[in-house]
């Protein structure tokens, strides 16, 4: 594949994610919420920014961070997605 196969990549997936911001926000708001009473995510930021989620007898574990990976995703991806699409990179005129 090489260099130029690795950039043609670099470009497509860039694309990907500033096309397809509708399905992060979708995704965002079902599986980055859900359950939604209150929603996952969000307590589990809590438990991490409360210190107590790396020592004590309440430190989070595997599944614990695994899950905060699964509900956080999508809206990592939002996000990478809105800075894509407000800043779009300058044009190479190599």
């Amino acid at each position: 594949m090489g260099w130029f196969g690795i950039g043609l990549f670099k470009i497509w997936m860039k694309e990907q994610l500033k096309q397809n911001w509708k399905l992060f926000l979708i995704t965002s708001l079902t599986l980055g919420l859900a359950p939604f009473n209150p929603p996952h995510i969000v307590g589990k930021i809590k438990w991490i920014l409360g210190g107590n989620a790396f020592s004590g007898e309440n430190a989070m574990l595997f599944m614990d961070w695994f899950d905060v990976l699964l509900h956080g995703i999508s809206w990592i991806l939002l996000l990478i997605s809105i800075a894509l699409n407000l800043f779009p990179s300058p044009v190479k005129t190599d």
